[in-house]
């Protein structure tokens, strides 16, 4: 059995989904206790995973933990203190979580993980890789990549199998944040700003492609104890995205020139500086070990994946 963890996030729900299509017994938990009803998949809602547990009932009978729990970026932060916040959720619930599943005897588990780990930005041309040295510029990176550090202690004390898959910024159907808002301004016909960034290059992964992989995880020996990252394996400038989204949108790319100057000046004005530079920075992953190691590859383009994203968001 497949335990699915954080089953009404974004990814969870997706993999929940394709596991269940698939006909894999799968086990999923999720604190909410509004997360539907899935034939084929026994729920249990309501699990804390930051609280005392009944671990036997969680795991009992699991052979393969898929943790996709996590607290993500809070755009509106309401934690006194965000960095023991992060640490409580992504660290320490993870590392407990996995110590009770070595100890009921789960052979694999595949931690979703983030690009965050390695930095936040890259200069074109010199993505980042598994060899590149973990820098967590923020809380949940650096949160991230406590818990790494812990799986693999793990692993090698107890003997359970243990993936980590660092992804970049995943999009699909159902996605909500800046990806849902980039693609609401090409959908109104705005005119926007980003015609000049053309030199930047960011890495970017599709969550059907992600959920495959995750997938893949579960069964592919050569996965034990390693870490890989994930993306489209094609990267894309702030330009270039937008006109693949018109695209995608059968609408007219609407882009003008305006210095990066002027954009990062007029960010700093409305307190979106940060926003601001992930757009115009660049952020890769080479994912060569990933394909090498399991033979894997995307099962989507960007412009498929771009595809399913606007025909959801447009629902």
């Amino acid at each position: 059995m497949i335990l699915v963890t954080g089953a009404s996030g974004f990814v969870g729900r997706a993999l929940l989904a394709a596991l269940v299509q698939s006909g894999k017994p799968t086990r999923a938990c999720c604190r909410s206790r509004n997360l539907k009803k899935l034939d084929g998949a026994e729920l249990l809602t309501g699990i804390d995973l930051t609280s005392e547990l009944n671990f036997e009932a969680l795991l009992s009978g699991v052979s393969v933990v898929i943790h996709t729990a996590a607290r993500v970026h809070v755009l509106r932060e309401s934690s006194a203190n965000p960095t023991l916040a992060y640490r409580l959720m992504n660290t320490e619930a993870t590392l407990r979580l996995a110590l009770e599943a070595a100890n009921r005897g789960v052979r694999r588990f595949i931690f979703l993980s983030s690009i965050k780990v390695n930095g936040e930005e890259t200069q074109p041309g010199q993505p980042f890789s598994t060899d590149s040295v973990p820098c967590p510029q923020d809380a949940y990176g650096q949160s991230k990549w406590e818990a790494e550090l812990g799986l693999l202690q793990i692993a090698e004390q107890t003997g359970m199998e243990v993936v980590i898959i660092r992804a970049p910024l995943v999009y699909g159907p159902g996605v909500k944040a800046n990806f849902a808002r980039m693609i609401n301004w090409v959908e109104k016909g705005w005119l926007l700003p980003f015609g000049g960034v053309k030199s930047n290059q960011r890495s970017m992964v599709g969550i059907d492609n992600l959920i495959d992989l995750l997938i893949v995880t579960t069964r592919h020996p050569a996965a034990a104890n390693q870490v890989f990252l994930v993306s489209d394996d094609e990267d894309l400038s702030t330009s270039t995205l937008l006109m693949r989204l018109a695209f995608a949108l059968g609408q007219p790319s609407k882009l003008i020139t305006v210095p990066e100057k002027v954009l990062l000046w007029s960010a700093k004005l409305i307190g979106q500086y940060a926003s601001m530079q992930r757009l115009l920075g660049s952020l890769q992953a080479d994912i060569t070990k990933t394909k090498q190691i399991l033979g894997w590859s995307p099962i989507l383009s960007v412009d498929e994946s771009l595809a399913r994203a606007v025909a959801n968001q447009r629902k």
